[in-house]
């Protein structure tokens, strides 16, 4: 009997050691692809934009579930060049309304280029400065903080939207585009097609508007579906995958707080479109935004973020 008893213990223990082997084992390979995408902004020498809240370097409480804005900016990089950022979407998270507010930034917005000196395509910034400048640029174009930033490989997200198991649109319009043919109503596309479908701007009516408003559903798709990643075994599988594609300036323990605090947020995401209209000056396209507009948005985010 006694000897039973020592077996079952013994196994107990065995299983028990295992275990907690095996959640250290998860835990330093998550923590691993995590410090793989960080990647801290360079020092700011003069900050001019003032968080709420007080402090230069926008400290934000996540145990707390502080609110916070953050940019995405998706990047097609090649090699031995930087790139331009085509897409850049702003975030104002905020967990005590329960909601995110969505803004594309028209990739053609003309707009002082921060520490270049120069008027240009807001897209630019990221090919003359890298995250730094296009995030002092965002910031100066709309009067607001950003608190962290988000750099993904365009060509690598298509392969993240796989690992959430691809995405639900709602197509306004029936096009074709890379070869895939996307059909008018509620389709399902995997990453390669989403990539497109997100891509495609000239046969749209609303030319990079358009694609704005197709960009800004496809990143809200992705996020509602990582809500639905519910185990540290998934969220390795994510991270691994993701680590390769994305840099950003989130460290370990604030995706934890991020996973465990703010997750009911996404479920409420609220797309808002930039107004403006085109304008050559020079030959060259670009996307007005007047003051107002500026002025409005602004408010809009400092209301959210309250």
């Amino acid at each position: 009997m006694r000897r039973g008893i020592k077996i079952t213990l013994g196994a107990i223990s065995l299983i028990a050691v295992v275990m907690i082997g095996y959640s250290v084992y998860l835990y330093l390979h998550v923590k691993s692809a995590a410090d793989q995408m960080y990647e801290p902004r360079e020092p700011i020498k003069q900050v001019s934009i003032v968080d709420q809240r007080g402090g230069g370097d926008f400290p934000v409480d996540m145990e707390n579930e502080e609110p916070f804005n953050a940019l995405i900016l998706g990047v097609d990089e090649r090699s031995n060049d930087r790139g331009r950022s085509d897409t850049m979407i702003v975030l104002s998270v905020n967990p005590a309304k329960q909601s995110v507010l969505m803004f594309n930034i028209p990739r053609d917005t003309r707009t002082s280029i921060v520490g270049h000196g120069t008027e240009d395509k807001i897209n630019h910034a990221y090919a003359f400065g890298g995250v730094n400048m296009s995030v002092q640029t965002v910031e100066q174009l709309l009067d607001v903080p950003i608190h962290y930033y988000m750099k993904v490989n365009m060509e690598g997200f298509a392969q993240v939207i796989d690992m959430v198991g691809g995405v639900d649109v709602n197509n306004p319009f029936a096009f074709d585009y890379e070869g895939y043919r996307f059909e008018q109503g509620n389709i399902h596309l995997d990453g390669a097609a989403a990539l497109g479908f997100s891509r495609m701007r000239y046969d749209d009516p609303k030319g990079d508007l358009g694609r704005n408003d197709r960009q800004r559903e496809i990143i809200k798709q992705v996020l509602k579906n990582t809500v639905q990643v519910s185990n540290v075994l998934q969220l390795e599988t994510l991270l691994d995958e993701v680590s390769a594609h994305v840099r950003t300036d989130v460290t370990f323990d604030e995706m934890k707080q991020m996973f465990s605090n703010y997750r009911p947020v996404l479920d409420h995401i609220e797309s808002v479109e930039i107004q403006g209209t085109g304008k050559k000056i020079d030959g060259v396209y670009y996307y007005i935004v007047e003051q107002s507009e500026r002025d409005r948005i602004h408010q809009m985010i400092e209301q959210h973020l309250k």
